[in-house]
């Protein structure tokens, strides 16, 4: 049986490798290319797509809202996430999204391919250094609100800033980075925004 693959990748060069690499391989046929995540669903549907390879970055719709929409409207399709991000937030999330492997991007080709079968065959797939990371990590300590804040507090900005942006007066906003920064461990905002960016708790916010 060959297995009819989709591509997700904002970046054409990437996206144009894996399908050339992919497309070696007897079993692997790929039938669709997108660079956005909101195109998804809809060339999965146009052409009957078995795995969806998928990043995680993307314009439109990142990589796990995308895989979470996939499951709702085209439960048949298995999804394997494929990022340069290996951030154990990401893999909670995108097992949480329904995703059914995650791997990383320096993956050799030919591991990648028997991903893919392995996806296909309704079998997990998940990169052993980033499954012992997420184990040690754990889910994210921030709540929605703190995460929020964070993410906001990316572009910089002061807490006068932040309080118009996010419509909240500025104690709130000035409270919720204080609670951020000690969850994180870090000792200023700036660390607190890293360590949630390297942890993969602020996507999609």
């Amino acid at each position: 049986m060959t297995i009819r693959l989709l591509l997700a990748d904002d970046q054409a060069m990437v996206r144009g490798a894996l399908a050339a690499l992919l497309g070696l391989e007897p079993d692997i046929e790929v039938v669709a290319e997108v660079g956005r995540g909101d195109e998804v669903v809809a060339a999965a549907v146009a052409h009957s797509v078995d795995v969806a390879v998928l990043d995680i970055e993307m314009p439109g719709l990142d990589g796990i809202a995308a895989a979470a929409q996939l499951r709702t409207a085209v439960p048949a399709v298995r999804v394997l996430i494929v990022t340069t991000f290996g951030r154990p937030g990401y893999l909670k999330r995108a097992m949480d999204a329904g995703a059914a492997g995650f791997v990383v991007k320096d993956t050799p080709a030919r591991q990648l391919a028997e991903a893919v079968r392995r996806v296909h065959a309704g079998l997990r797939v998940v990169d052993p250094t980033l499954a012992a990371d997420t184990l040690v990590t754990g889910d994210s300590p921030l709540t929605s609100r703190e995460t929020e804040v964070l993410a906001a507090a990316r572009d910089g900005g002061t807490v006068a800033d932040l309080a118009g942006q996010l419509s909240l007066s500025s104690g709130t906003v000035r409270n919720h980075l204080s609670s951020a920064i000690g969850k994180t461990g870090a000792r200023t905002r700036a660390e607190a925004i890293r360590i949630a960016e390297e942890n993969g708790w602020l996507l999609g916010t």
